[in-house]
């Protein structure tokens, strides 16, 4: 009989007690091109592909949605929309839990959501020094390189991601200056180096029966890489590109139905003010809506993308 899965309240409760199996290495393969070994059409504009990752060393599913006029105009290139997904869910989140798709039917963007593994982490893993599986590298540049030789996606970028994906948004939009022209996070961990924040992110590693410690090391001995990968400590490499950032309180209001979600929500509040905060100081101009109560979760995160659009759609080069 298969085990339950904890939930995320039992998780965060119990991090610290997690027992979990050994992690499996992936080896990428050395010489390697990314490639696109599957295509699965489910409608006229979404389409799922399979992607060889020699960064990764696996073959991961990416769904992309294609603007209502590609196929009418058969040289023209195209902004990219970048969505992540959140801890323990998947790259078909936000055409399953949003209006995405038909909300982009009249934009001129192609949205493109790549798998970012199983625990929704999209970034390059420790692993004991191996530096695979090489999550960021498959998102920005492998997936990306694809979409430009073969979906005509142009160079002009913007991403945006929820909980773990809202990490990754700002991770890569700070650890590539200049790439992305906009980024947005919806209750992302932005501080991972904040109090409570390396027993979240053990939490979440563990769930999913991976040590903690092959994400980026122990955050006292490998503080230097865990630093290398915190939005917080880059936050000055963020000037220049349009930021939204929102988090809800989780304390007060917001869904009694979902007091789990509330719970974690919560547990982001102290350390999403502290990065909005570190951003003043540096001078970083950024939109912000920090809201009491809510929940972690998707009926939030819509609202909030929605919200967070006019800044993403200028940085497209659609306003």
């Amino acid at each position: 009989m298969p085990v339950p899965r904890p939930t995320r309240r039992t998780v965060l409760l119990a991090a610290a007690a997690a027992t979990v199996a050994p992690a499996v290495a992936a080896t990428p393969a050395v010489g390697a091109e990314a490639r696109i070994t599957g295509e699965r059409w489910l409608g006229a504009r979404t389409v799922d592909l399979t992607v060889a990752s020699p960064s990764v060393g696996a073959s991961l599913p990416v769904r992309v949605i294609l603007p209502t006029g590609y196929a009418a105009q058969p040289t023209r290139t195209w902004p990219v929309l970048h969505l992540l997904q959140g801890a323990h869910d998947d790259y078909t989140s936000w055409t399953r839990e949003t209006d995405i798709e038909s909300f982009l039917a009249d934009k001129d963007v192609i949205a493109v959501m790549p798998a970012s593994g199983p625990t929704g982490i999209p970034t390059d893993w420790w692993n004991y020094g191996l530096g695979s599986p090489d999550y960021e590298t498959f998102h920005v540049d492998e997936v990306m390189g694809l979409l430009r030789t073969t979906y005509r996606a142009g160079t002009r970028r913007v991403v945006a991601g929820v909980s773990t994906g809202g990490y990754g948004a700002f991770a890569f939009a700070a650890r590539r200056p200049g790439l992305f022209t906009a980024a947005a996070s919806y209750s992302g961990i932005l501080d991972t180096l904040a109090l409570s924040m390396p027993l979240v992110l053990s939490a979440i590693v563990a769930r999913e029966s991976l040590i903690p410690l092959t994400l980026w090391g122990a955050s006292v001995l490998q503080r230097t890489n865990w630093e290398r990968h915190n939005p917080y400590a880059l936050a000055a490499a963020l000037k220049g590109t349009g930021l939204y950032l929102s988090q809800g309180s989780g304390q007060s209001g917001g869904a009694p139905d979902n007091l789990e979600g509330a719970l974690l929500e919560g547990t982001l509040w102290e350390q999403s003010q502290r990065f909005a905060q570190r951003l003043v100081a540096l001078g970083v101009p950024a939109t912000t809506h920090f809201y009491s109560g809510g929940a972690h979760a998707w009926p939030y995160w819509q609202q909030e993308f929605r919200a967070s659009w006019p800044l993403l759609a200028k940085g497209l080069g659609l306003s």
